[in-house]
């Protein structure tokens, strides 16, 4: 599945999935811009054929200034991954309006601002590739992560939607959603529970765990392969798909 010199744009691209799915598309011969808002973890995997930008999704006209500067020296993005996001765990009665609004803003808001910076290139040059790195936590739901898991559905329908009105475009629209990763943001996820309950780290793991049938966590170099795939011509006919990543978890 080569990409010949597409420029590719990963949003989150510092660390965990989007790390992993930057230097995939890389291998696959993409030009690749990640983005972020920490620059310093942007270029520690930046390297030879990657560049980085700087901005924060949940801010437009960040974004908007973001595609600018990619696009300076490689041109608009044909490949865009939206993969920032976060997730924040607390029981429903002590989230407050503000905890909500943040779940939304980033981790739907920003797939929005993301995709709706990228798109118009994309329908003028008659190809396109958006993709979202949602979640299992958008196919169904999870405790005390409301917040979130709205917002995963939510991308879930941005994709389905946006998917029909470019579907005579030659863009295809598309969201990926795995189950729990091996990510920091998991890392985070399990020494919370270690800190709240005083489990130890195995038995922080094990409810996590299983969840998947498989009991394992994901790698992301699966989730990047899936990645790949729909970045390719090889999945010119998939589009408003939800794929999940997830070992079977129903």
């Amino acid at each position: 599945m080569t990409l010949g010199g597409k420029h590719a744009l990963v949003t989150g691209g510092g660390s965990g999935a989007g790390a992993a799915i930057a230097r995939a598309l890389l291998g696959a011969g993409a030009r690749v811009t990640i983005a972020g808002r920490d620059a310093d973890a942007l270029a520690a995997v930046a390297g030879a054929g990657m560049r980085f930008v700087t901005g924060d999704v949940t801010r437009p006209a960040e974004v908007a200034a973001m595609f600018e500067a990619a696009r300076a020296e490689w041109g608009p993005p044909a490949i865009v991954v939206a993969n920032a996001g976060s997730a924040a765990s607390r029981p429903f009665l002590k989230t407050t309006p503000a905890d909500f609004a943040a779940m939304l803003d980033l981790n739907l808001g920003g797939v929005f601002a993301t995709w709706q910076a990228a798109l118009a290139p994309m329908l003028a040059a008659g190809w396109g590739r958006l993709i979202a790195v949602a979640s299992t936590a958008g196919l169904k739901g999870y405790p005390y992560v409301s917040g979130y898991c709205a917002a995963k559905h939510g991308v879930i329908g941005l994709t389905r939607a946006l998917a029909l009105e470019t579907a005579k475009a030659g863009v295809t629209v598309n969201a990926v959603c795995p189950g729990y990763m091996l990510t920091p943001m998991l890392d985070r996820s399990i020494e919370t529970i270690m800190a709240r309950t005083g489990r130890s780290r195995a038995d922080a793991e094990a409810p996590l765990l299983a969840a998947n049938p498989q009991g394992r966590f994901i790698p992301v170099d699966e989730v990047a392969a899936a990645v790949l795939w729909l970045a390719s011509d090889a999945a010119a006919s998939v589009s408003g798909q939800a794929i999940a990543i997830s070992g079977g978890e129903a």
